[in-house]
């Protein structure tokens, strides 16, 4: 399932990270591609754990921890620390599946990939190409949001960027471990939370949404994974 998520970064924080980000010296992306990726893989990213790098992506994730669709659509156990990419001048990222397990930085514990993250930092119309594209059953799904918007998506999906023709493509982007492995699972949950916080909304009859909250948490309970 492919979730939107509206406002991870308000306006001044996605100002204030890509003037940072604009002034920042960038490797070649290929210095964390893994074997599949690296044959197809052209942009550029910050290096991965540098002070820039690891400030910049707890700004992320201190957004991410207030942010109810997150938590409701990943149920995180682990996040790998963020990173951030460039692309301009025809550089793109060909038909790739992230790899599984990743080393987190520095303490070699590893994360399981369920979910990608990619968090868009410059506005659409400030450069051509660049669009996310992402393999599902209903065929490739192009993503091209708003700065301060981020779409989560299965790691088990084929993706791949576009060439981006014009300016340049700001993007943070990071993995997610989640609590549920299967990812049917994650969706019925996401779908019975919305439904739940719906009726609260409504003010629906009392009972039954206790209820349906029930057999919410005891379904969590029962496949989740800390």
């Amino acid at each position: 399932m492919i979730v939107q998520l509206p406002d991870v970064l308000t306006h001044e924080q996605v100002l204030a990270v890509r003037s940072q980000l604009l002034a920042a010296d960038w490797v070649s992306g290929l210095a964390t591609a893994g074997h599949q990726g690296a044959p197809v893989k052209n942009n550029r990213q910050l290096r991965e754990g540098s002070p820039l790098a690891a400030a910049l992506g707890d700004v992320v994730l201190a957004a991410l921890e207030k942010h109810p669709l997150f938590i409701s659509a990943a149920l995180p156990a682990k996040v790998y620390p963020p990173m951030f990419n460039r692309y301009e001048g025809g550089e793109a990222f060909g038909n790739h599946v992230d790899n599984a397990i990743r080393l987190m930085p520095g303490s070699g514990e590893r994360i399981r990939t369920d979910l990608s993250a990619t968090l868009f930092l410059c506005e659409p119309l400030d450069y051509d190409g660049g669009e996310l594209l992402i393999e599902d059953v209903y065929g490739a799904q192009s993503v091209k949001l708003p700065a301060g918007h981020m779409v989560l998506y299965p790691s088990t999906s084929l993706h791949r960027v576009e060439p981006v023709t014009r300016g340049a493509r700001l993007a943070c982007f990071f993995w997610v471990q989640s609590m549920v492995r299967d990812a049917g699972q994650r969706s019925l949950l996401l779908d019975m939370d919305t439904s739940i916080q719906r009726l609260a909304q409504t003010g629906a009859d009392e009972g039954a949404r206790v209820q349906l909250t029930g057999c919410y948490h005891n379904l969590l309970r029962m496949w989740a994974s800390p």
